[in-house]
């Protein structure tokens, strides 16, 4: 989804993400001409404009990456206080029918059934070797339809597969339809979110946990699906509203100085921080859900039964141990970025960086990557080629950073 900048005093330089990478998406009606790429407009791309927002092509889409404020500025900000950033490039599909459950499940790795009302989960839609075709929340609403968010840069491919699969279904008897929702999609996120959105709301949001959605009215605006989750590893939301009123519910929530709009830059360097993945980058089709360190996605029955997409390939993974490992690297030298080689103490290439941004909350680089598995322990001492020049870096947990989601015990 996503790659962004600023200096960062003198100890690191946040420089601009790479962006575009992800290949076009089509079938908007509005859009502008970037070369021979068209690129698609959200709903908001005046109010982008209007305020700032230095526009960039990414994932066929004209978006900001980031407004008046730095990178630096607004990263920080975000972590400290409240950021509002348009995510209506995102895929919104709603998939209806009795049978929707069973249908969705023959696509992803999840446990699509054992989800309560309103209750999401992050899950990954696989093909029959065990990669990845994508990351997506799954959101079993009480309206008694699933509403699934997936990526931008993979919208073709995901709406050609749960289309073709539903048509497979429905020629079964399944009953089961897909509806694209044409809503824009805001995501609130950061520590002042639940103090801001509550004044403009009835519902109490103490009672809307992480990953649980209601729909309710935003600050006047009705119908709006409001789902605790994000993509910073702060306390968030994503707000999906109709495509008429997203302006006016992103004015309303300006309202507050507390909340400052952010754009990609800020996103990617945020998201990197919380060891969240992006598709494209440290996911894709040729890495498992096991090498990606993402078995936690795999439901316990889904395994049992092994009925998910590429489970035999995936299964034996985790009984025999990957190849490799996708792990976090920290270092205090130059900026380590995608596709530089991971090499072992003596010299030998073990793997590559999929991501890396210097960070603004710990001034020193961060990164994530796949190694051979046997250099995956955390502690363990490697060095990363930049320039022709190895430079130390040391295997780190993820989250870099603590996560602040809102959960109820």
């Amino acid at each position: 989804m996503l790659r962004a900048g600023a200096a960062l005093g003198a100890v690191v330089r946040v420089a601009a993400p790479r962006l575009g990478t992800s290949g076009a998406a089509a079938g908007e009606k509005r859009g502008l001409a970037s070369g021979q790429e068209t690129l698609k407009q959200t709903p908001l791309y005046d109010f982008h404009r209007h305020h700032g927002g230095k526009m960039v092509a990414f994932a066929g889409w004209s978006l900001p990456v980031q407004y008046t404020h730095s990178h630096l500025e607004s990263h920080l900000h975000t972590r400290q206080h409240c950021s509002l950033f348009d995510v209506s490039h995102m895929l919104q599909t709603k998939v209806f029918g009795r049978d929707r459950v069973k249908f969705l499940e023959s696509l992803v790795v999840g446990d699509i059934a054992e989800l309560k009302p309103n209750q999401g989960t992050l899950s990954l839609f696989t093909n029959e070797k065990g990669g990845i075709l994508d990351d997506l929340i799954v959101t079993s609403t009480s309206e008694e339809h699933l509403y699934v968010v997936s990526n931008a840069g993979c919208r073709d491919k995901d709406l050609a597969l749960m289309q073709n699969r539903a048509k497979e279904a429905k020629a079964t008897g399944c009953d089961v339809n897909l509806e694209v929702s044409e809503n824009a999609l805001l995501a609130l996120q950061g520590p002042a979110m639940a103090r801001v959105l509550q004044a403009g709301v009835s519902d109490d949001l103490t009672k809307l946990p992480f990953m649980t959605s209601a729909v309710m009215a935003v600050f006047g605006v009705p119908g709006c699906r409001v789902t605790r989750c994000g993509y910073t590893g702060e306390d968030g939301v994503e707000i999906s509203v109709p495509a008429n009123r997203a302006v006016e519910l992103a004015e309303m929530l300006l309202r507050d100085s507390t909340v400052w709009l952010a754009g990609l830059a800020a996103r990617d360097s945020l998201r990197l921080e919380a060891g969240l993945c992006l598709y494209g980058n440290d996911i894709d089709e040729t890495t498992t859900p096991v090498e990606a360190s993402l078995i936690w996605t795999l439901g316990k029955r889904r395994r049992a039964a092994m009925d998910f997409p590429g489970a035999s390939t995936i299964l034996a993974q985790i009984k025999e141990k990957p190849k490799r490992k996708r792990v976090g690297l920290t270092s205090t030298g130059p900026p380590l970025r995608q596709h530089m080689p991971i090499l072992s103490p003596e010299g030998k290439t073990i793997g590559t960086v999929t991501s890396g941004c210097p960070s603004p909350s710990l001034q020193k680089n961060t990164a994530m990557g796949y190694v051979e598995n046997e250099y995956s322990k955390r502690g363990t001492a490697l060095m990363v080629e930049v320039r022709k020049k190895r430079c130390p870096a040391v295997v780190t947990p993820m989250p870099f950073v603590p996560t602040h989601y809102y959960i109820v015990k």
